[in-house]
């Protein structure tokens, strides 16, 4: 008998075959459970803290698994399914991570037990995913994006699972005007898109990731929050004799230094006279003269720069009565462009009248707790805007930042697709009774992994009824029988764990955040079943 070939390097730890899939059906599964007790309004806070000491509270599922450091590659891969949905809708990240690990456990036995080739288990997971996106297709009703106190009670649903619950009114209302803010109409600008063809989410632009500026501030309460119609920088003018407040100002903003121009290589110089090391310094001091004389011929009052602002290029703007903040981030440039209408030039002596902006209404620099913080207000026009966030501890304002990035996301959704489904376990509810009744009607051993994902969908509503303290057996059969009834808007109540109707109730969440959540569980799922063999280890380092 020939000896085994040993091809892998000694170091490597290899799982093949079924071994790898319980592996990693076992990770996907153990990935769930932490963040399980997170779903729903009564749901449990994470403390976690980070290798540098810092802590964060949270029971926000992408926030949770970002913070935390696995070693199996199918947890990773777990955790790159809560980025996902948090980067495409920027809600519904603990629904997905639940919806996959369950999918996966009952999926489990039919290729363990009953040995089912992954294939045909992928063939069926595939069908009930374009089966389930049709009967969230059906439970969606349209809404109005115009009716402001139906959009409020949406983006108060999406927050009332969160720790921000307490002032929800609040954080609805600054969530709804910062979106309402940077919305831009594309047909608008260009006539080229054919009103017909357009459809809503390619007719608007709305870039809460850029144009939307949460400042935290610690300090103060709450409800002290609000928001502004142009940008708050954490800056002070760079001379103290410079005006802090300005009306109307005619602002140009550079991405040049205004200092002396050093060699963009390592420069040597020789001197032979000493008159000439006295004209050298001269013509450093001629060149900045040049350069402000060239922004103060447009006569603007205020001047901001990426870059470093020298001792020298101060006194003379001073002198030509400007008032200027150097050393501003790229991104916050981006946005105070938006705000004041001037544009971002790169070389002094490029500068026209055009690039000076004028849409700013005032400019002002105020002392809060002890730090300065510089507000630039435009117009209500100004298609940027800076959300000001009070509150006790820095914890707690990230807590609510997170939050309320999350309740950003759920506005900007509906906006671009403007299209609601039951909440509270309502839709998947409606899912899984729609497919376990499809999966008898289907042929072969296809309807058993089919019917796994209907099983599977019953986890969201057995999930919100374990969080609030009641028993999930008996509730989940009443709500089983009134949706198998054709109420489709039955859900939990996650207060109290009873059952509801969400037309009642008043939960209702945007139909992208329940397809994606399902696309990307199923899809994440059917990968991970695909795998089969796992080879891990470290290379050993050459001789």
């Amino acid at each position: 008998m020939q000896a085994p070939v040993v091809f892998l390097n000694t170091s490597q730890e290899r799982t093949v075959g079924h071994q790898a899939q319980i592996s990693n059906i076992t990770a996907a599964k153990a990935v769930a459970d932490i963040i399980r007790t997170c779903l729903g309004p009564k749901a449990m806070l994470k403390m976690l803290l980070d290798p540098m000491g810092g802590l964060v509270l949270t029971n926000d599922g992408h926030a949770i698994l970002r913070e935390i450091d696995v070693a199996h590659p199918a947890a990773k891969s777990m955790l790159e399914l809560s980025r996902t949905q948090d980067e495409e809708v920027g809600d519904g990240t603990t629904t997905v991570i639940i919806l996959a690990g369950e999918i996966l456990a009952q999926c489990a036995p039919y290729l363990i037990e009953k040995n089912i080739h992954p294939v045909i288990i992928i063939q069926a997971l595939k069908k009930a995913l374009t089966d389930a996106l049709e009967v969230i297709h059906e439970v969606s009703k349209p809404v109005d994006v115009e009716n402001e106190e139906a959009m409020k009670k949406l983006i108060k649903a999406s927050i009332g699972t969160k720790y921000v619950n307490h002032w929800s009114e609040k954080m609805c209302k600054l969530a709804l005007k910062a979106v309402k803010s940077v919305k831009i109409d594309l047909r608008g600008t260009d006539t080229s898109i054919d009103a017909d063809l357009a459809d809503q989410s390619s007719r608007y632009e709305i870039d809460i990731k850029r144009y939307v500026r949460v400042e935290k501030i610690p300090g103060g309460d709450v409800l002290d929050s609000r928001i502004l119609n142009g940008c708050v920088l954490n800056k002070d003018v760079v001379h103290p004799k410079m005006a802090r407040f300005l009306e109307s100002p005619r602002v140009i903003l550079l991405d040049c230094p205004l200092e002396y121009k050093k060699g963009e290589s390592q420069t040597n110089i020789e001197i032979t006279r000493e008159s000439d090391w006295n004209r050298l310094l001269q013509i450093e001091e001629e060149q900045v003269k040049i350069m402000c004389d060239q922004i103060l011929k447009l006569h603007p009052t205020l001047v901001i720069t990426e870059k470093g602002v020298s001792d020298l290029a101060q006194h003379y703007l001073l002198k030509g009565g400007c008032s200027v903040l150097r050393r501003v981030k790229k991104s916050d440039n981006n946005r105070l462009a938006r705000v004041t209408g001037a544009t971002i030039v790169n070389r002094v002596e490029d500068l026209k009248e055009s690039d000076v902006g004028t849409n700013c209404t005032t400019f002002k620099v105020d002392l809060i707790g002890d730090e300065y913080y510089t507000f630039i207000e435009g117009n209500g026009d100004a298609k940027a805007c800076t959300i000001l966030l009070r509150g006790a501890s820095k914890d707690i304002l990230n807590e609510i930042e997170r939050n309320l990035q999350d309740a950003m996301s759920v506005a900007r959704n509906v906006m671009l697709s403007p299209s609601l489904s039951p909440g509270g376990g309502a839709t998947e509810m409606a899912v899984s009774v729609k497919l376990a009744e499809r999966a008898k009607q289907l042929e072969g051993i296809q309807q058993w992994p089919y019917q796994a994902v209907a099983d599977a969908m019953e986890c969201i509503p057995r999930t919100l009824i374990q969080n609030a303290g009641e028993n999930p057996i008996r509730i989940l059969s009443q709500l089983r029988a009134k949706q198998a009834q054709g109420l489709n808007t039955a859900g939990i109540d996650g207060e109290n764990g009873k059952v509801v109707d969400m037309v009642e109730y008043g939960i209702w969440e945007p139909e992208v955040i329940k397809q994606q959540s399902i696309k990307t569980a199923i899809e994440s799922a059917c990968l991970l079943l695909r795998v089969d063999d796992i080879v891990s280890g470290i290379r050993r380092p050459e001789q």
